[in-house]
C-alpha cells in the first residue's frame, strides 16, 4: 500500500508539500496541487484517518446510539441520519442499545474511545450512567425521539399530542367510546408522554381511561400480545386498542387473531409510529405517523453545529394521523363505472348511391355462416 512518501516521490515534491495537499493549504502552488493529486490517484494512495485525527483532532465521525435497531422506526432514522452525515462530510457508527442502559453505556464508551466528534443517542429509561457523564462533560451531543430532563442537550423529536388528539376525535366520531392504550416503558418519555396525550384527548369528549384499559408494554411484540390478551379477558373488553408503537401494534393483531377475532369487526386497532408494513396489513392499519426522515436529517445539522462551534438548537416536529381502515372506517368507495362512449352514427348513404348493406341485383346475396354446432355427447 502506498505511503505518503511514495506520494512525494512520485510527484517529485516533498512531505511536507503532500501533507499541505491533502490538508487544503493554501501555500501550495497549483502546479504542484496538481502533481500531487495526480500522485494520489496514480499510486491509490489513501490518508491515514487515526494519524489526520490526531493532528486535527477531528474524526469526521459521528456516533449513534439508537434503541432498538429491529424497530422499522429506528431502522429508517439511521438511514436518513447517516445520508445526512455523508451529505455534510461525516462517517457513521451506530450502536443498537436494545433498550438496555447497560448496553448504551457500552456503546457510548466504546464510541468516545474511537473519539468520534459527537454522539447521537436514542436514551433507553432515564439514561445510563456513562451516557449522562459525558452529556455533562460537554461532549457535543443530541438526543433524538427521546429526551432526558434537566440535561442541557439539544432534542429533535416530534410532537405526538396533537396527532392523539386527532386520532381520539376519530375514534368519537366512529361512535367508539371504551378506547384503551398499550403503553410504553414509563421511564422514558415518549412512554409517558403518550399516555398523558391520550388520557387528556378522552376527557376533552367526558371519556374515562379506567386503570384496566391502560396495559404496561416495553415497545416490543411480545408485550403488545400479551397486554391484548390482558384486554380481550376482560369483562368489558376495550372497542379499539391503541398501541404506542408499532411493534406493539403488531403483538396486539397476532393476539386478536389467535383469540379467533378479526380487527376492526369485533375490536379496532390504532398504532403510533406508522410503518410501510401497516398498508399491507389486512385491514391496512390507522396509525400516527412521525416525520423520520426529517427528524434524523435535523438531529445530524444540529449535532454538526455543537461539533463546529454553532449552538446546535433543539427541534420539534409535527406528527400527523394517517387514516385506514383497522378501527372500522368505511371503506373506499369504488370509483363510478365511466359510460360507454357514444356509439358514431352510421353515415347516410347519398340518393346517388346505393346502400352499402344491400347487394346490387346483378350479384347473389353474401353467403351466410352456420352457427356453431356444440357437441352434446
Amino acid at each position: 500500500m502506498a505511503g505518503i512518501k511514495d506520494v512525494a516521490a512520485e510527484a517529485g515534491v516533498s512531505v511536507a508539500t503532500v501533507s499541505r495537499v491533502l490538508n487544503d493549504h493554501a501555500s501550495v502552488s497549483a502546479a504542484a496541487r496538481e502533481r500531487v493529486l495526480a500522485a494520489v490517484e496514480a499510486l491509490g494512495y489513501r490518508p491515514n484517518a487515526v494519524a489526520r485525527s490526531l493532528r486535527t483532532h477531528q474524526t469526521r465521525t459521528l456516533g449513534l446510539v439508537i434503541s432498538d435497531v429491529m424497530n422499522p422506526y429506528f431502522t429508517e432514522l439511521a438511514r436518513s441520519v447517516e445520508e445526512e452525515a455523508r451529505a455534510l462530510g461525516y462517517s457513521v457508527i451506530i450502536g443498537n442499545a436494545d433498550e438496555r442502559p447497560d448496553l448504551q453505556d457500552h456503546h457510548v464508551t466504546t464510541l468516545l474511545d474511537r473519539r468520534i466528534d459527537g454522539l447521537l443517542v436514542s436514551p433507553t429509561d432515564g439514561g445510563s450512567p456513562r451516557m449522562l457523564e459525558a452529556a455533562r462533560a460537554g461532549t457535543p451531543m443530541v438526543f433524538v425521539d427521546r429526551w432526558i430532563p434537566g440535561v442541557d442537550v439539544p432534542v429533535v423529536r416530534s410532537d405526538g399530542r396533537s396527532a392523539v388528539r386527532d386520532l381520539v376525535a376519530h375514534l368519537y366520531g366512529l361512535g367508539h367510546r371504551r378506547l384503551a392504550i398499550i403503553a410504553g416503558p414509563a421511564a422514558t418519555t415518549t412512554g409517558r408522554e403518550r399516555v398523558d396525550a391520550f388520557r387528556e384527548a378522552l376527557g376533552a369528549y367526558g371519556l374515562p381511561l379506567p386503570a384496566a384499559y391502560i396495559g404496561q408494554g416495553d415497545f416490543q411484540a411480545d408485550s403488545g400480545r400479551r397486554v391484548t390478551e390482558g384486554f380481550l379477558s376482560l369483562a368489558e373488553p376495550p372497542e379499539v386498542v391503541f398501541a404506542a408503537d408499532n411493534l406493539m401494534a403488531l403483538g396486539a393483531l397476532d393476539a386478536v387473531r389467535a383469540h379467533g377475532l378479526r380487527v376492526p369487526e369485533d375490536i379496532g386497532l390504532a398504532a403510533f409510529d406508522d410503518i410501510p408494513w401497516f398498508v399491507h396489513t389486512d385491514p391496512p392499519v390507522t396509525a400516527i405517523a412521525q416525520p423520520t426522515g426529517d427528524l434524523g436529517r435535523a438531529a445530524v445539522r444540529a449535532l454538526v453545529d455543537r461539533i463546529e462551534g454553532r449552538p446546535g438548537e433543539s427541534v420539534t416536529l409535527p406528527a400527523r394521523l394517517v387514516v385506514r381502515r383497522s378501527c372500522g372506517e368505511p371503506a373506499p368507495r369504488s370509483p363510478a363505472p365511466h359510460p360507454p362512449p357514444p356509439r358514431s352514427p352510421v353515415p347516410r348513404p347519398s340518393a346517388s348511391e346505393p346502400p352499402l348493406s344491400e347487394p346490387s341485383a346483378s350479384e347473389p346475396p353474401a353467403p351466410t355462416q352456420s352457427p356453431v354446432q356444440r357437441s352434446t355427447s
